[in-house]
């Protein structure tokens, strides 16, 4: 994985915290980092080349005006107001290449000083199991601070931890051998026809990214929500406020039309198309 720099943009190196989405069912993520790309007014420094990506290329998702620039597979955006870097992935990762552009990714995180990662993604709703409606959506969390996955913080912040995390459990010990360049555990990864309930979780990418960032030593943090196909937006402004509460970043430092609120994406827009021809009707 190759780190771009636009020309005449610089890296603030205050940046240490890195949040970026894992894809999932209905993008929750992407849109999620679209959302605070937009509210904290962060600034594209460059773009991140990984063969594992698939291709991909579609007009700016944050101007109001046509200006020529284009969006990539792998971005990466930056606010030194808010010490934060943000990498929005655009296009899905090839098949099979998910250890390796995980590896990548992490290695770019390590190498250019991030101190914290945040990973924005979300969870099959048919999976929740003892829902409990009269507490509204509810955003669960996976931390590398204990090895059971929990962290005080964000238990104080009032996320509930995914239960269903097994340190354990033989594809989360198969993710933590892989990027575990000391490991000696010949492990392997059930194939399709062998998964089974307990394994969807450590199947999906967020799976993979958490263990590669905590690999390289770094402080990670998944922040998850469930959700199903279709209209997102409100599950991207539950994980876009959960991770604002997680790094300190109150409403001031948002960039809304009226000050202190979130500003919409551009993009967002035109993501179900136009209004239906109300005559025809």
């Amino acid at each position: 994985m190759e780190f771009v720099v636009e020309e005449g943009k610089r890296v603030h190196e205050e940046c240490s915290t890195l949040i970026l989405p894992a894809l999932s069912i209905g993008n929750v993520g992407q849109l999620a980092v679209d959302l605070l790309v937009s509210s904290t007014a962060a600034e594209r420094v460059g773009y991140l080349d990984d063969l594992n990506l698939l291709p991909c290329v579609g007009n700016d998702a944050y101007g109001p005006l046509p200006c020529g620039d284009l969006a990539l597979p792998l971005e990466v955006y930056e606010s030194s107001s808010t010490a934060i870097t943000l990498a929005q992935q655009r296009s899905p990762v090839a098949k099979g290449m998910m250890i390796k552009f995980a590896e990548n990714i992490a290695e770019f995180a390590a190498s250019s000083g991030k101190k914290d990662v945040i990973v924005l993604s979300s969870l099959d709703f048919q999976r929740l199991h003892n829902l409990d409606l009269s507490r509204g959506p509810q955003v669960y969390y996976l931390s590398n601070t204990e090895s059971d996955g929990r962290d005080d913080h964000c238990e104080r912040l009032g996320f509930g931890r995914l239960g269903e995390f097994d340190s354990e459990g033989r594809c989360w010990k198969y993710l933590s051998s892989v990027f575990d360049k000391n490991s000696k555990e010949d492990l392997t990864f059930p194939s399709e026809d062998e998964l089974e309930d307990i394994d969807y979780y450590p199947s999906l990418p967020f799976a993979a990214l958490f263990s590669a960032f905590k690999a390289r030593g770094l402080k990670v943090t998944c922040l998850l929500c469930y959700c199903s196909e279709g209209d997102n937006i409100p599950d991207a402004f539950l994980l876009a406020e959960a991770a604002s509460k997680l790094t300190g970043l109150t409403p001031d430092k948002f960039h809304g039309e009226e000050g202190g609120k979130w500003r919409i994406p551009y993009s967002w827009k035109s993501m179900y198309g136009a209004p239906p021809d109300m005559s025809m009707f």
